[in-house]
């Protein structure tokens, strides 16, 4: 176990819930294998108390934070600056306390492209049209990735559409918003929505008008084997569970707070689910 210093930084995740969230183990074991003297917290914080919970933190001398569910948007209205990237989610994901002020940044898009270059090695968002499923923040941000990365065509479908056509307004560009899955010729299906979390039901859709060659991702990663991902390497499919994503939109934040840029390899996968 380690012992911290009066010199220790300190960083958390802030949530509401939060007790699920596998990022306190995550970078408690990136601690560890830098030697590094500091401590990654668990902050649940009520989402009426989430503003002045971060100012706290940052007069507490925290190094910064992430942000999870339900409080990405506000963090992105706490912040005194924002990232070219938060500013394109429209959330936040990650705060950094610098020099008095708040700055955010969005890694889930970065993060998310990071795990398909991973587990689909030669995948080129370029390839074709992608479908993404949800309308939630973590949304906003993998499509603005998928089309600053060159997406020729994306299109949202979510069971309020206005939601999904909010953000197609936001994202500009060769966006559409959908009622059903237009699975012919996509080269990538994403499903952002919690459908197939552990206590939900199952995403329910037919993957046979998907190509061969496409791939299918799930930012779900409990289970790591969604029924999603299952049906699609039983077609044949290349598939991307969601733990990728969580542990490399967490690598920026590491860096800048920790002063090290973690590894995602495969014991580290394995030791954040034991």
């Amino acid at each position: 176990m380690r012992t911290l210093s009066g010199k220790s930084r300190l960083a958390g995740v802030l949530g509401w819930p939060v007790s699920h969230s596998r990022s306190p183990r995550l970078h408690g074991l990136w601690l560890a294998r830098h030697g590094i003297d500091g401590a990654y917290l668990p902050l649940p914080v009520r989402p009426d108390r989430f503003a002045e919970a971060v100012r706290s933190l940052a007069d507490l001398g925290f190094a910064g934070a992430n942000v999870t569910i339900p409080h990405k948007e506000a963090a992105f209205a706490v912040c005194d600056a924002v990232s070219a990237r938060a500013e394109r989610a429209g959330s936040v994901n990650t705060l950094v306390f610098r020099d008095g002020r708040i700055e955010g940044d969005s890694t889930d898009g970065w993060g998310f492209l990071e795990s398909l270059a991973e587990q689909a090695p030669g995948f080129d968002p370029a390839a074709g049209p992608a479908v993404v499923l949800g309308a939630g923040g973590a949304v906003r941000s993998v499509a603005a990735a998928l089309l600053d990365a060159g997406c020729p065509r994306l299109t949202l479908v979510n069971r309020t559409p206005a939601r999904a056509e909010a953000i197609a307004r936001a994202l500009g560009g060769p966006v559409e918003v959908a009622a059903a899955a237009p699975l012919q010729g996509a080269a990538l299906l994403v499903n952002g929505t919690s459908l197939g979390m552990a206590g939900e039901p199952a995403l329910e859709i037919d993957l046979s008008p998907l190509p061969p060659q496409a791939v299918v991702a799930d930012m779900v990663y409990v289970p790591l084997e969604t029924p999603l991902l299952a049906a699609a390497r039983a077609r044949g499919l290349r598939a991307v569970d969601g733990l990728g994503m969580l542990l490399h939109q967490a690598r920026p934040g590491f860096e800048v707070w920790f002063g090290a840029l973690p590894a995602v390899d495969a014991a580290l996968r394995a030791e954040v689910l034991a």
